[in-house]
Order: structure tokens, then C-alpha cells, then sequence
């Protein structure tokens, strides 16, 4: 099942991480591992879920805000320290938890992220005990549960949840907003450092454009008119083009002449239009190939080479339509008298 789906179902924040099960999963292997996490991970809360159109389960993990100190002390999560104890960044510790900023403050002293940072790091190193076994899955002594069970299917999908709250702020202050800075401080919190590097330079790259667009849109528009210019290379060995003859001011030979008013209609009228739905064409395929490989992935019985096939249709749609398009460019090129 596509976790878009399960992210619809939450009806509260109160879940950072989320566990999904193939729906031929039977009770005695949820109450199993249930019971594993809660014995060998006490700092989580864990609720089980059902979604009633798929009949699949869920565990809806979270933790309480002590245990995400402890947690926090345990993987050695940097987090800043206020100004009059010499701020700066330090590895939390509970022992002088005082220190930090906003630690009085449950809702923002975590970021969304640095929460399922920890509860994953917690799930992934549940150990198992010298001969536990789930079914015919016998585990060693010390071999980490969850990816053991996620890599023969048990658990089909472990991912973290968006936090509405915050989704919606950046929606309007960075989706939405029009000329204005991106948040990158709450682009980072959230995302991480990875996606805010990645905007920073997308925006920085964006700004720097502008200067040679502006340059290059009034140069283009004062050579545009001139005719004489695109005459000059007319004996290079091109095909002639569609339009009325007239005599060439540079060579005083007979040649075709396309009015630059028929240009432009032909461009608005139909370039225009057959360049945009070639656009939308491809970006609908696009989206059906990458819906296609999401649902493919989701079926834990296909075999391997059949999770590739939608990657490799789009490869050969993707070919196939280049070919289509250079033709059509051709032939809007000599249409359009350029």
C-alpha cells in the first residue's frame, strides 16, 4: 500500500514514525514484534492501527519527551547552548540539559527530524535474543529485529510522517511567498542540511540568471528584426524555406522571404501550443511511470526483475519521444520561417 495513503490516516501529531505490514500479516506476528518493542524499547509508545479500506495494519510510534532526552543523550545529538554558557553547538546531555536553548519548551526543542532520527535509531537497534525465532525466521544473538524483518518482507514499509503544523507554515512562507527570501533555517530543521544546501544553491543560481536574461531578452529583441543578419548565412548549404520570394539585399538574388508578423502569429498560434502539450505529454508519462514503480514496489511477491520494468518503460518512452520531437521540431522550425 503507498504510504500516501497511511499519511492521510493520521489523526494526530502524536506519531513521528510509521510501520506498515503486508495485509496477509496474521496477529501472532503483530503481537510478537509489539511485544518485542515494547519490552526491549520501553522509552516508545507504540499504537496499532487498522486502515479500513485496505485491511492492513500499522504501528504508530512515538515517545514521550523525557525519553527523547535520553535519546538525544545516547546518539550524541548536537544542539545549541545558550548565549550565557557560551553558545555555540555541544552533544546534548541530560546531566546539564539546563544548557540548551528552548529546552523548557517541548514542542520546539526537536525538530521533526531530530525526533525520527531517534526513534529509528532506537527501532533498528532492537537485538534479538540467543534463539528467538518468528515463524521460520531464526534470528542470531545480537542481530538487529526490524532490518532482519524488513528484508524478508514482514515489515513492509518504516518511514517517518510530515508534521502538518509545520508543513503548512512553510507552504505559505516559502511555497507560496513570491519575492521573497526562503526560510532556509526552517528548511533545514525540517528537511535537514542536505535539501537546504541543495535550495540555497537553487536559489543563489536562480538569482544569478536574472542579469544575463535581462542582457539576453533586449539583445535578442534588437536582433530579431534585423533580416539582413539571418541573410548573410543563407548560401551555407540550408534548405530553403517556406515563404514569399524577394530579391536579397546582401547577394541581389531571388530568394524566400518570410514576414516577421506571419512568424510571430505562427509562433503564438501554434509553436507555442505544440510545445506545451509535448511538455505536459511527457511530464503525464513521467508521472505514470514513477505512480507505476510505486505501486510495482508495493507487492512483496513479484519477482525482482519486474520492480524494473517501470524504470525501463520510461527509458524507452523517453527515447522514443525525442525522436518524435526532434521531427516535430523540424517541421515547426520550417513552418515557422526560421
Amino acid at each position: 500500500m503507498s504510504h500516501k495513503a497511511w499519511m492521510k490516516t493520521v489523526p494526530t501529531e502524536n506519531c513521528d514514525v510509521l510501520m506498515t505490514f503486508p495485509d496477509t500479516t496474521d496477529d501472532h506476528t503483530l503481537l510478537w514484534l509489539l511485544n518485542h518493542i515494547r519490552l526491549g524499547i520501553p522509552e516508545l509508545i507504540v499504537q496499532v492501527r487498522h486502515h479500513k479500506h485496505t485491511r492492513v495494519y500499522a504501528f504508530f510510534v512515538t515517545a514521550t519527551y523525557e525519553s527523547l532526552l535520553r535519546g538525544a543523550d545516547e546518539i550524541g545529538l548536537r544542539k545549541p547552548v545558550k548565549a550565557e554558557f557560551g553558545g555555540g553547538m555541544r552533544s546534548f546531555s541530560c546531566e546539564e540539559d539546563y544548557i540548551y536553548e528552548n529546552i523548557e519548551n517541548e514542542l520546539y526543542f526537536f525538530t521533526s527530524q531530530e525526533r525520527q532520527n531517534i526513534i529509528r535509531y532506537w527501532l533498528e537497534n532492537l537485538r534479538a535474543k540467543q534463539g528467538e525465532s518468528l515463524h521460520n525466521i531464526h534470528f542470531l544473538e545480537g542481530q538487529p529485529i526490524i532490518p532482519e524483518l524488513a528484508a524478508r518482507g514482514v515489515i513492509q514499509q518504516l518511514f517517518p510522517l510530515h508534521e502538518q503544523r509545520i508543513l503548512k507554515r512553510l507552504m505559505k512562507s516559502w511555497v507560496q511567498a513570491i519575492c521573497e527570501a526562503q526560510p532556509l533555517d526552517e528548511i533545514c530543521d525540517y528537511f535537514g542540511v542536505k535539501i537546504a544546501l541543495y535550495f540555497a544553491w537553487l536559489g543563489f543560481y536562480t538569482s544569478a540568471m536574472v542579469y544575463p536574461a535581462v542582457f539576453g531578452s533586449i539583445l535578442y529583441t534588437f536582433t530579431e528584426s534585423d533580416q539582413v543578419r539571418g541573410g548573410e548565412l543563407r548560401n551555407w548549404g540550408q534548405p530553403p524555406h517556406l515563404g514569399a520570394t524577394r530579391i536579397s539585399p546582401v547577394t541581389s538574388t531571388e530568394e524566400f522571404y518570410y514576414p516577421p508578423w506571419k512568424r510571430l502569429l505562427f509562433q503564438c498560434l501554434v509553436s507555442l501550443p505544440v510545445c506545451l502539450i509535448c511538455l505536459s505529454f511527457v511530464f503525464l508519462l513521467m508521472l505514470g511511470c514513477f505512480q507505476l514503480q510505486e505501486f510495482v514496489l508495493s507487492i512483496q511477491e513479484l519477482p525482482r526483475i519486474i520492480r524494473f520494468l517501470p524504470k525501463i518503460a520510461l527509458a524507452v518512452i523517453v527515447t522514443a519521444c525525442d525522436e518524435l520531437y526532434k521531427k516535430i521540431a523540424y517541421w515547426l522550425n520550417d513552418m515557422g520561417g526560421w
